[in-house]
Protein backbone atom coordinates (compact mmCIF):
# COMPACT_ATOMS: atom_id res chain seq x y z
CA UNK A 1 0.00 0.00 0.00
CA UNK A 2 1.40 3.42 -1.01
CA UNK A 3 1.69 6.24 1.52
CA UNK A 4 1.02 9.83 0.50
CA UNK A 5 3.62 11.81 2.42
CA UNK A 6 2.21 15.15 1.20
CA UNK A 7 -1.12 14.57 2.94
CA UNK A 8 -1.59 16.44 6.21
CA UNK A 9 -1.47 14.13 9.22
CA UNK A 10 -4.79 13.91 11.08
CA UNK A 11 -3.39 15.26 14.36
CA UNK A 12 -1.91 18.31 12.58
CA UNK A 13 -5.17 18.95 10.74
CA UNK A 14 -7.11 18.83 14.03
CA UNK A 15 -4.66 21.23 15.69
CA UNK A 16 -4.97 23.68 12.79
CA UNK A 17 -8.78 23.57 12.96
CA UNK A 18 -8.73 24.04 16.74
CA UNK A 19 -6.37 27.03 16.55
CA UNK A 20 -8.46 28.59 13.76
CA UNK A 21 -11.60 28.16 15.85
CA UNK A 22 -9.81 29.75 18.82
CA UNK A 23 -8.83 32.77 16.72
CA UNK A 24 -12.36 33.17 15.40
CA UNK A 25 -13.89 33.10 18.89
CA UNK A 26 -11.24 35.31 20.56
CA UNK A 27 -12.17 38.84 21.56
CA UNK A 28 -10.28 40.71 18.89
CA UNK A 29 -10.14 44.52 19.21
CA UNK A 30 -11.91 46.62 16.63
CA UNK A 31 -9.60 47.92 13.88
CA UNK A 32 -10.71 51.51 14.52
CA UNK A 33 -9.81 51.34 18.22
CA UNK A 34 -6.34 49.98 17.44
CA UNK A 35 -5.61 52.73 14.92
CA UNK A 36 -6.78 55.45 17.32
CA UNK A 37 -4.52 54.02 20.06
CA UNK A 38 -1.57 54.11 17.67
CA UNK A 39 -2.32 57.69 16.67
CA UNK A 40 -2.37 58.77 20.32
CA UNK A 41 0.94 57.00 21.02
CA UNK A 42 2.63 58.63 18.02
CA UNK A 43 2.31 62.11 19.50
CA UNK A 44 3.84 61.26 22.86
CA UNK A 45 6.18 63.72 24.56
CA UNK A 46 9.29 61.66 23.80
CA UNK A 47 8.88 61.96 20.01
CA UNK A 48 10.26 64.95 18.10
CA UNK A 49 8.13 65.90 15.15
CA UNK A 50 9.68 67.16 11.89
CA UNK A 51 9.99 70.93 11.89
CA UNK A 52 9.78 71.16 15.68
CA UNK A 53 11.53 74.09 17.37
CA UNK A 54 14.66 72.69 19.00
CA UNK A 55 16.38 76.03 19.64
CA UNK A 56 16.22 75.63 23.44
CA UNK A 57 17.61 72.07 23.44
CA UNK A 58 21.14 71.35 24.65
CA UNK A 59 23.44 68.77 23.06
CA UNK A 60 25.93 67.01 25.29
CA UNK A 61 28.86 65.38 23.49
CA UNK A 62 32.03 63.91 24.94
CA UNK A 63 35.04 64.97 22.85
CA UNK A 64 37.95 62.54 22.81
CA UNK A 65 41.26 64.11 21.74
CA UNK A 66 43.16 62.68 18.79
CA UNK A 67 45.62 59.99 19.86
CA UNK A 68 49.29 59.98 18.90
CA UNK A 69 48.82 57.04 16.52
CA UNK A 70 45.93 58.72 14.64
CA UNK A 71 45.76 61.28 11.85
CA UNK A 72 43.13 63.46 10.18
CA UNK A 73 42.51 62.58 6.53
CA UNK A 74 42.62 65.68 4.34
CA UNK A 75 39.99 64.26 1.95
CA UNK A 76 37.24 62.64 4.04
CA UNK A 77 38.13 64.54 7.27
CA UNK A 78 37.86 61.42 9.41
CA UNK A 79 40.26 60.51 12.19
CA UNK A 80 42.05 57.33 11.09
CA UNK A 81 44.56 55.00 12.70
CA UNK A 82 48.15 55.41 11.53
CA UNK A 83 47.94 52.00 9.77
CA UNK A 84 45.43 53.57 7.32
CA UNK A 85 47.90 56.26 6.19
CA UNK A 86 48.39 56.18 2.40
CA UNK A 87 50.49 59.30 1.81
CA UNK A 88 51.40 62.71 3.16
CA UNK A 89 51.43 65.56 0.66
CA UNK A 90 52.32 69.15 1.65
CA UNK A 91 51.71 68.31 5.31
CA UNK A 92 48.25 66.88 4.58
CA UNK A 93 47.67 63.16 5.30
CA UNK A 94 45.40 60.96 3.18
CA UNK A 95 43.88 57.59 4.14
CA UNK A 96 43.94 54.38 2.09
CA UNK A 97 40.21 54.56 1.34
CA UNK A 98 40.45 58.02 -0.21
CA UNK A 99 43.53 57.10 -2.22
CA UNK A 100 42.09 53.75 -3.40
Amino acid sequence: MATDYDEVRPDVAEARKASLDAVKTANAPDARSVSSELDEADTADGVDLPGADLSNEELTVTVVPQAEDEFLCGSCFLIRHHSMLARVSNGVSYCLECEG
